[in-house]
């Protein structure tokens, strides 16, 4: 699963996220009238632990009704700063955010999907859209980090699926076939051969009108 709704968490065996606690979804709210407005707009952070840094090579989460998601990072900037970056920028949660498509799907971004380079980040803020006033409450759950170098569990195969060629190495053949010039040069000697063998044969045909060495004329006449 890359980018696209599951039926599941695709977590499993062998595989562990990062240490890391995300705050709860604040809401953004326009003030300047008697109630706060609610835009649709809430923001998660999320930072590891001891001010780490980390390389990240997937994000997996659980929707809540979250329509567009955008993520940002924060990585080492110049003598020593720290700067926000877009990594990925209003991704599409729910093909329509008036029904309930994709609304509570498990989805897993992975680091080619970036924008921009993930290593190094000490902090990641996931910035959630909902402009339908349908859902009142969205956020994203059970959301987890991965490091690279972890590969999703696959089944066992047999042993003798191992061992075969990988496509993009293909066994060479040079060594397995034979000369082209030596091929050609055996060849035109059969050739040879063989006119010669229909030579002696034709010779042999006609030798009975060989006399003491030498052709009868009279015999040949009469051919």
């Amino acid at each position: 699963m890359s980018g696209a709704p599951g039926p599941g968490p695709p977590a499993g065996p062998g595989r562990s996220p990062l240490p890391c606690a995300p705050r709860p979804a604040a809401v953004l709210q326009l003030g300047g009238g008697a109630e706060p407005a609610r835009p649709g707009v809430a923001v998660i952070d999320l930072r590891f632990p001891r001010g780490a840094a980390a390389d990240v090579q997937e994000i997996v989460f659980r929707n809540f009704y979250t329509a567009f998601l955008s993520v940002r990072v924060q990585r080492p900037g110049p003598a020593g700063s720290r700067r926000w970056v877009t990594c990925l920028r209003d991704y599409c949660l729910m093909p329509c955010p008036h029904t309930e498509e994709g609304s509570q799907d498990y989805f897993s971004l992975r680091r080619h999907q970036m924008l921009c380079d993930v290593d190094q980040v000490t902090a990641v803020r996931f910035i959630l859209r909902q402009p339908s006033p349908v859902w009142l409450h969205f956020t994203i759950e059970e959301l987890q980090i991965f490091p690279p170098g972890q590969k999703s569990p696959q089944k066992d195969f047999p042993s003798w699926l191992s061992q075969l060629t990988p496509p993009e190495q293909p066994a060479s053949l040079h060594g397995e076939l034979p000369d082209p010039e030596k091929v050609s040069t055996e060849v035109q000697q059969m050739w040879v051969l063989t006119e010669v063998i229909r030579a002696r044969q034709a010779a042999a045909r006609i030798g009975r009108f060989d006399v003491d060495g030498c052709y009868d004329i009279n015999l040949l006449s009469y051919t």
